[in-house]
């Protein structure tokens, strides 16, 4: 590929922020000080300050809040820098460059420097490593620290959207002795310092008085409570306990509207609610099973009854509409009962009867919307039996063990990034323990792929492959519904890749 080609990509492509410094910056000025309550939808006992195991919105929050990254995603999607100050790229995109800010401490004093990056990444890669992360940096073929304040990155392939995967909230900087990263001290470089963290219940942090950006930690203190029935939540907030709650329990939503004091947002994103079917166990091993499976759920009536509204039906991929490489043509699947009794006698089947674990720690409504798969089921022959599984615990005990089940994700601002941390065979998150072998071979050639049409049709049959013979049903993509005291003041731009201005909120925001 010709200089003029590559930039051009570099450009409008997912990689557009290369070899760029960008501040971080609030339009306005934001008020300091002040003690910010959060209550959290998320968070179980078994927690923990590792970040290879981080998996719910508390934890997500939480890291983000004492750590810095490489990057970070911006309020309008687009790439900026967090610790490096600026990356570059190879010709062909599998070497990447990124020279970091001098000057930013950890809340121990200690400088950051190369070799805490390099120690941080390889933390989540090896053939020992348990980490969410591991498919993800597995295409990094080395690492290595350049003087104190450059690293540089070697891929297996090129990868035209790199620096968004280091911006990953598994991927926090840490300080590091060794060669290793000392994640259990939970000092980072972040706005904020933890004071106490009791996993499963809460976490106080203060603000760190030499954090090196001063447009962002506006609190003087944070306190995050894990309250995850979302009566009790929304009373909290109602009552003054907390200043904010993700989750909002759509029910009710428009009722809290109404409430003085309060404001509901609704922000779009890539955010999806899925129910994973283990391929490798039977029913679930036969494609027309599982597609029996998806023709016998009302997706209209799921975003209705769920979602309130909040949210559009999804398409059995993962890919959000307003993402770069959406398949727009793909048909949509309707609700079609005669169509899953068909797939039923393709499997040799008049009628099936299995178990679907559910738990509204999976997604807010989950227990309904079991319900109510329950019931559009039915019209095709098949029982589902509905097993409402305890809240705490719910993703070590149930989510990627038990052969169905309920689950939520956040959705990645990559496709690539989507399908290598879920649908690539054999990673720690592939929830349906799926594998195609056209798929992951598509995966790994669209990855290095620079020319825009050719990625696009690539990614276009990986969702129809998804959609078609894949183990997850995808019924609706959720906006994300949470509800802030009238006396925050948010960011002039949400960001969309997480909840709660991508999980950002607790350096973002301020009070008004």
């Amino acid at each position: 590929m010709n200089t003029t080609t590559r930039r051009r990509f570099l450009q409008t492509g997912a990689a557009g922020a290369v070899a760029l410094t960008v501040p971080i910056r609030f339009a306005r000025a934001a008020k300091k000080g002040g003690v910010m309550r959060m209550g959290k939808g998320h968070g179980q006992t078994a927690d923990s300050l590792d970040p290879g195991t981080h998996e719910n919105g508390f934890m997500l929050a939480l890291v983000q809040g004492y750590n810095n990254y490489l990057t970070e995603v911006a309020g309008d999607g687009s790439l900026i820098g967090q610790l490096a100050e600026s990356w570059d790229a190879s010709a062909d995109a599998a070497t990447w460059t990124f020279k970091l800010r001098k000057g930013v401490t950890y809340h121990n004093g200690r400088e950051i420097a190369a070799e805490d990056v390099v120690a941080s990444i390889n933390h989540h890669r090896g053939e020992e490593s348990q980490s969410a992360a591991k498919p993800i940096v597995a295409p990094i073929t080395g690492i290595k620290a350049d003087g104190k304040h450059t690293v540089v990155f070697s891929l297996e392939a090129g990868n035209a959207d790199f620096p968004f995967i280091v911006s990953d909230y598994h991927l926090p900087i840490m300080p590091s002795e060794g060669g290793k990263p000392d994640w259990q001290a939970g000092i980072g470089a972040g706005a904020y310092r933890i004071k106490s963290f009791e996993p499963g219940v809460r976490v106080d942090l203060e603000k760190y008085a030499d954090y090196w950006n001063p447009d962002r930690g506006h609190f003087d203190a944070v306190q995050m409570i894990s309250i995850i029935d979302p009566t009790a939540r929304t009373n909290a907030l109602i009552t003054g306990e907390v200043d904010a709650i993700d989750r909002v329990d759509l029910k009710t939503a428009h009722l809290m509207k109404r409430q003085k004091g309060v404001n509901v947002h609704s922000i779009a994103g890539t955010q999806h609610y899925t129910f994973p079917m283990r391929t490798n166990v039977a029913p679930f091993s036969d494609n027309n099973v599982r597609l029996a499976l998806k023709h016998a759920i009302n997706r209209e009536e799921m975003v209705e009854k769920i979602l309130q509204g909040f949210g559009v039906v999804g398409n059995d991929h993962p890919i959000g509409r307003g993402q770069r490489f959406f398949a727009k043509d793909l048909e949509q699947r309707t609700y079609d009962p005669d169509k899953a009794k068909h797939y039923l006698k393709q499997a040799g089947m008049d009628s099936l009867t299995v178990d679907l674990s559910v738990a509204d720690a999976a997604f807010a409504g989950a227990v309904d919307a079991g319900a109510l798969f329950s019931e559009t089921a039915k019209a095709a022959g098949i029982n589902l039996n509905i097993v409402r599984e305890p809240n705490d615990g719910y993703w070590s005990n149930v989510w990627n063990n038990k052969p169905f089940c309920a689950c939520y994700w956040g959705g990645r601002p990559t496709a690539d990034w989507m399908f290598s941390t879920a649908y690539e065979a054999g990673v720690p998150w592939n929830d349906a323990a799926w594998e195609h072998e056209k798929f992951n071979k598509l995966l790994k050639v669209a990855r290095a792929e620079l020319d825009e049409s050719r990625r696009r049709a690539m990614y276009t049959e990986m969702q129809q492959i998804v959609r078609n013979e894949g183990g997850t049903i995808i019924p609706m993509f959720a906006s994300y519904v949470f509800a802030t005291s009238e006396k925050l003041a948010l960011s002039d731009q949400i960001a969309s890749n997480w909840d709660l201005d991508g999980e950002r909120w607790m350096e973002r925001w301020s009070f008004a």
